[in-house]
């Protein structure tokens, strides 16, 4: 389930890579416009899949996680099976799309 506000200090890239099973990073900021816009696109998408697990992460310069997926836009979301990249979706304006990578994440492990 999508949480409402970015870890300013989220986890380090080794502790990502070591996860075992599904795992979402969003990469935003509270402040941006593009992520508060995308929001509801996201949480409607989550609806689909309850129990994925979501982490929103600040990103921003200095921010070595962001970077370590070469995140250049806000929000993206990165999914993630056993630490490894599945999917992805960068500024997302349907629930529509964000549903389809929740989906590969969710179904890789199958």
């Amino acid at each position: 389930m999508p949480t409402s506000d970015y870890e300013n200090s989220g986890p380090t890239r080794e502790e990502i890579d070591a996860t075992t099973g599904p795992l979402v990073l969003e990469f935003g900021t509270g402040w941006c416009e593009y992520c508060q816009a995308a929001q509801p696109h996201i949480a409607a998408a989550f609806g689909a899949f309850p129990d994925l697990p979501h982490r929103k992460v600040e990103d921003g310069p200095g921010r070595p996680l962001g970077r370590s997926f070469r995140v250049k836009l806000w929000p993206t979301l990165v999914v993630l099976r056993d630490g490894k990249e599945v999917s992805r979706v960068v500024r997302p304006t349907s629930a529509g799309e964000v549903r389809q990578a929740l989906a590969a994440g969710a179904e890789s492990g199958s």
